[in-house]
């Protein structure tokens, strides 16, 4: 039964999945399937009916692949214009190093930046809490917080761009 459905369906798990559809309607009737004198021809038969049934369902379906809608000329054109999910190594490679860059930045900052930076932006501190517990003002921490950006971003364009002059970085 297998051999038969592969060919017929040209690839080994919609054999597989021909196969097991075939045996579970057909295992309520296994008496049935003793009174049948040529069982090889009778069950490449049912074979052959649930294949034809499963590509009619296929076509009335709405979710079919993307592969079945486009003429076989165009298909690898389409697919290759799709972008993928996947991180791309050059992406992968970029945010580490970045990362690392970010790090020893962050190290650079003296220890009241840097923990200002990491209770606001990194692990989202309100800037009331902040200031609580810093035992400071508001307006203290917002300063704060500016000042320690602006020489964070400084650090940063020194080791992305030796050698130029630091500008403002667009957020």
């Amino acid at each position: 039964m297998y051999a038969f459905a592969y060919r017929l369906t040209g690839t080994r798990q919609d054999a597989e999945d021909l196969v097991q559809d075939v045996v579970v309607k057909l295992y309520p009737r296994l008496s049935e399937l003793e009174t049948v004198e040529q069982l090889r021809p009778w069950l490449n038969r049912v074979l052959y009916r649930q294949f034809v049934d499963s590509i009619r369902r296929r076509g009335r379906r709405a979710d079919r692949a993307a592969s079945e809608l486009m003429e076989a000329d165009h298909q690898a054109d389409w697919f290759d214009a799709l972008e993928s999910d996947d991180a791309t190594p050059e992406l992968v490679f970029d945010q580490s190093r970045l990362g690392f860059m970010l790090d020893e930045a962050m190290d650079r900052l003296s220890p009241d930046q840097r923990t200002l930076l990491l209770l606001h932006d990194v692990d989202g501190w309100r800037q009331e809490d902040v200031a609580e517990v810093l035992g400071v003002a508001v307006g203290t921490v917002k300063s704060r917080l500016h000042r320690s950006r602006a020489t964070l971003r400084k650090y940063l364009q020194q080791r992305m761009e030796p050698g130029s002059d630091v500008r403002r970085v667009e957020e």
